[in-house]
């Protein structure tokens, strides 16, 4: 690879870093191509990037984007993306379906985390979940007033 292709590769790594909440370091050794695909395609539902990166590439892309305090070693997917709790639901679903893929370390809106803080991510509910129960929130109120006011209607119905 040439310097020209890995200024490149820092470049537009650095600037995704810098947009991306979470960004998740994975061990995928092991892992067929077909699997790797299937992260991939799990990914983009979710709008999450994955990409196998050399980790000095890495490294410097990361701190480019002001995130230090965790090191890179061994072999290493990344998985990052613009909402922290999508991009962990991503990476803990995968890994239930596949021993090989192993959580190592991460970024979990932009503070260096572990694999237990990405996995209590990926309980927390997503962001059209919370919408839904916002929703119902302000329409229990609404909902219980015409309940009611139907129960009075009905009552002085009987009554007449």
């Amino acid at each position: 690879m040439t310097k020209t292709k890995k200024a490149e590769i820092i470049e537009v790594l650095s600037g995704e870093f810098k947009n991306a909440q979470s960004v998740i370091f994975c061990d995928y050794k092991g892992l067929s191509v077909p699997k790797l695909e299937s992260l991939r395609n799990l990914a983009r539902k979710k709008e999450a990037k994955v990409q196998v990166v050399k980790n000095t590439l890495a490294t410097i892309a990361l701190s480019n984007a002001e995130l230090t305090g965790v090191e890179l070693k061994d072999t290493n997917i990344l998985v990052w993306g613009e909402d922290s709790v999508s991009t962990c639901k991503v990476v803990s679903d995968f890994n239930k379906d596949n021993d090989l893929f192993v959580i190592k370390s991460a970024y979990v809106d932009r503070e260096a985390a572990d694999a237990s803080k990405v996995e209590a991510f990926a309980q927390l509910p997503g962001r059209e979940e919370l919408l839904s129960m916002l929703a119902a929130t302000w329409v229990a109120p609404v909902r219980n007033f015409t309940i009611g006011l139907d129960a009075l209607r009905q009552k002085k119905e009987a009554e007449a």
